[in-house]
């Protein structure tokens, strides 16, 4: 494998810089303003779609309730 080849995988891997969209800051309190997966843990967060929740990372998927 050459050397650039190795380098884009290796850039493939960065965190998503644009995670502080995920939280809200209040007072002393952190306050989460997306689901976390259950499956994963900390730090992984669902998808919002209009009918589901979903996890990029292990693929959980949580219906939303009709009313």
């Amino acid at each position: 494998m050459s050397t650039e080849a190795s380098e884009k995988l290796q850039k493939k891997n960065k965190a998503n810089p644009q995670v502080w969209k995920f939280y809200k800051i209040d007072g002393t309190k952190l306050i989460y303003l997306k689901r976390e997966c259950p499956r994963c843990g900390k730090g992984v967060f669902l998808a919002e779609h209009s009918d589901r929740f979903s996890c990029g990372k292990c693929g959980f998927t949580q219906f939303k309730r009709s009313k």
